[in-house]
């Protein structure tokens, strides 16, 4: 097994402390525990990929209602009108 140090300020460390305590883990366990979560949600493939466009789907979304509001706007005001002349030419 790999040895890590990793410097903090001592506040955070106190406080990690007490949350492993309450979990009834050393600080430690609860950071190996914890950083093995985070590896194993992470997906592996890169921006783009199925394993990215599902993590997005179900992660919070981002954006206030004020901005989806602006953003269908843009949408509508980007449309372009549809003639049927040129689908089906005679």
């Amino acid at each position: 097994m790999a040895n890590l140090t990793i410097e903090m300020p001592d506040e955070l460390a106190h406080r990690l402390a007490g949350i492993a305590a309450t979990h009834q883990k050393s600080l430690q366990q609860f950071a190996v525990d914890h950083l093995t979560s985070l590896a194993v949600a992470a997906p592996a493939a890169g921006p783009g990929s199925a394993a990215m466009v599902l993590q997005a789907m179900h992660g919070q979304p981002h954006l206030s209602a004020s901005l989806v509001d602006e953003l269908d706007a843009a949408i509508a005001a980007a449309r372009l009108p549809i003639r049927e002349s040129e689908l089906f030419p005679e």
